[in-house]
Parts: structure tokens; sequence; C-alpha cells
């Protein structure tokens, strides 16, 4: 499928917001995910042709797009079948009247986060369907060919082509792709920032438009203070070269405190609704972090009553039992961390990076030495391997 020619123009953003609200008002009236969504490219492609002249955009651009995209939904149906015309005009032609105005945000986003799909299908539906992205964006943002992206995002319109979306799905499955997102470019590296698409705020700007549509629910308001606190520490986590800067080191002066103060705001909204879930309490934490002025005043033992409560949340979540273990080195020592972490199975992620950091604590150079090393060979990330081989070698250096 074709998209809009890339070229700025003053509605360009407008034509962005506007593609995924009407394609909600398409799936809400029954159209099926595929057609719809290629109905509302090719309008949009339209809006591009005949927006571009002086006074060419409509008084109502929202209404436009989507009578142009029902009649091309409609026209694409009939090419394929003329009882499935007869059954749309019939059964499907909405009355005349104003445009939709309903919240369609969780509608779109819970079918593009439908169970039947991957977690890397989810991503890239979300971001092309809801996020107004071009598939050329997305395959950039991943580092990936278009044509595989392209392929990926219709794969996961075709299996959700027999769904009927006339009701949202889970909530929590959009939380879960919605961090994804955000996880990838807030650690991605190079892959959060491609072609001027920013896939942490990106994640930031969807998950706000879900808690517009879903104002009373505590763990929406969670995430999104969850990752209003992570990004206020973002410009801080690098170095001008792009090394990576640990929490303890990091100037906190470059933390964003508008974002703080946000996330603290929505935190507590969420906490007083009584339904604590995940992300409200990684949002405590987080909040305690951001919080202390300098890493040495970090509210720990309170940290710790968080990773107790989160753990109970997600008892089988051994990277919460991970960082719950450097908390408990905080509060009754490195080795009492110790002894937590070797408790856990050898493959789960960061594993070695903890121990290496708690030996250090606890004075054992060669140890922590040792565990840099092995961290840096399972980092997923350049910038990551070389923090953590910058680790060991200064550690070892220490060591004599």
């Amino acid at each position: 499928m074709s998209e809009p020619p890339r070229r700025a123009r003053s509605w360009d953003g407008t034509l962005r917001d506007l593609g995924p609200q009407v394609l909600g008002v398409l799936v809400r009236r029954g159209a099926d995910f595929a057609t719809a969504e290629d109905a509302v490219q090719e309008a949009l492609l339209e809006a591009v042709r005949r927006w571009d002249a002086p006074g060419g955009a409509p008084s109502d651009p929202k209404g436009w797009l989507v009578t142009v995209a029902w009649r091309k939904f409609v026209d694409a149906r009939r090419s394929s079948s003329s009882r499935a015309q007869r059954e749309i005009r019939v059964t499907l032609e909405p009355p005349p009247g104003p445009t939709e105005q309903a919240d369609d945000t969780l509608l779109l986003l819970s079918r593009c986060c439908h169970p039947a799909l991957s977690p890397a299908s989810a991503v890239a539906l979300t971001l092309r369907a809801v996020g107004g992205l071009t598939t050329a964006q997305v395959a950039r943002a991943f580092l990936v060919p278009e044509a595989t992206m392209a392929q990926r995002i219709s794969r996961a319109k075709k299996t959700v082509a027999g769904e009927r979306f006339d009701e949202p799905g889970d909530v929590r499955a959009v939380l879960r792709v919605l961090y994804l997102i955000f996880n990838e470019g807030f650690t991605g590296g190079p892959t959060g920032r491609a072609d001027g698409v920013d896939l942490a705020a990106e994640a930031i700007r969807l998950t706000r438009q879900l808690v517009a549509a879903v104002p009373d629910d505590a763990e929406a308001a969670g995430l999104l203070a969850l990752l209003l606190l992570h990004h206020a520490r973002r410009d801080a986590r690098t170095t001008a070269t792009g090394e990576l800067v640990p929490l303890d080191l990091q100037d906190r002066s470059r933390w964003d405190t508008a974002a703080i103060t946000e996330g603290v705001a929505l935190l507590q909204g969420a906490l007083a609704r009584d339904r604590l879930g995940p992300y409200q309490a990684q949002a405590a934490i987080a909040a305690l972090h951001d919080d202390a002025a300098t890493a040495e005043e970090t509210d720990w033992p309170q940290v710790l009553e968080w990773y107790d409560e989160l753990l109970r949340l997600e008892p089988r979540n051994p990277v919460v039992a991970l960082n719950r273990a450097v908390a408990v080195g905080h509060v009754d020592g490195p080795l009492a961390g110790l002894r937590l972490v070797e408790a856990l199975p050898p493959d789960v992620p960061r594993r070695d990076a903890a121990a290496a950091y708690l030996h250090e604590r606890a004075g054992d150079l060669d140890a922590a030495a040792r565990h840099y090393a092995l961290a840096a060979d399972a980092a997923t990330s350049t910038a990551e391997r070389t923090h953590l081989t910058t680790q060991a070698a200064r550690v070892r250096h220490q060591a004599g």
C-alpha cells in the first residue's frame, strides 16, 4: 500500500492525528481492520492531493476523511463481492449526520494488541495504525528493511482480519505493548530515535491517549507515570559520546523536573484508587529514585518495601526478584543481596551485572571484575557492552 508523501506541509500533523481516529470510526462501524486501514490510507492520499492547493482543506477535516475513507471501503468491498456490497449498504451504512465523536482509542489499541499477535507484530501494527507512522518510519526505527516491516504489518492485519471490533479488548495487553515500545526507545540506543521517530516519546503520547480513554484505570495511569518518571532521566543516561551513565552517577540537574512532577501526580492519583498493580509499584520505585537529590539520599528501605509489593504481584518474575536483591544489598548489606542473586537461575537477564555490583560493594574486586566481564559478554546493546567492559577494566585496575 502506498503512503502519503513525506514532504512537510502545514497540515501533515493534522493528518497523522486524524488517521487513527478515522480508522477507529470505520472499525466501530463494522469494517474489517485490514480493508479499513487501506481505505484510510487511500483517503489520506486523496487529502494530500486535494488539500495541497490554497483553500483546499475542508472546514471539517475529520468528517471529510471519514466520508472519503468509508466510500473507499465500500468500493473495495464492492469489487470483491456484489453480495458484500448489498450487505454493507443495508446493514452498515451509517445514518446521515455529524461525524461520530466517540473516543475509539481503546478499541483500536486493543485490536492492534490482540493476543493472537506476537509482541513484535503488535508493536509494529500499533505504531502503524494508531501511531500514524509510515511503514518506512517503523522499519527504520527497528533497523529492518522496509519490505520486512511491510510483511510483518500485513501478516498482523491478516491475523486480526476475522475479528469483530465492536468491543474493546484487554487493557492489560495494550499496556504491555506500550511498555515494549517505550523500552525499545529508552534503552535501544540508536533504534530509539531513528528517522526523527522517538519511540519512547511515541509510547508516552499513545499512553496519554489511552489514559484519556480509560480515565478510571489505575494501571493505565500507573504506566504513564512510570514512563514519565523514567523518561525524565533520559538525557542524563548517556554522555555526549553515547556512553551509558549509571543512575548513581547521573547529573541530576539534567533530569526533567516537569516530567517528574507530572509522573508523581499521576502516581498519587492512581494509588488513591486502591487498585494496586505492577506498573504502579514500578512507578513508585522510580519516583523514589527521582525524589533523591543525590544517590546517597535514596530511600532504599522504602524502595525495598515497594519491591516486596511488586514481587507479591508478580511472584514468578525473576527480573523483579533480581532488582529486589539489589535493594536488599543496599538495606541489609551486599552479602545478603548476593545470596539472593545466587539463588536465581543463571540465565536471568543482567544477573551477572547485579552480582558484579554487589561484589564490588562487598569489596571482592576480583569476583566483581569477573562478573562484569560475563555481563559484558551477554549485553544486548553496544552501549551496555562498552559500559560493562569499562567497569570490568576499572575494577581489575583497582584490584591491582
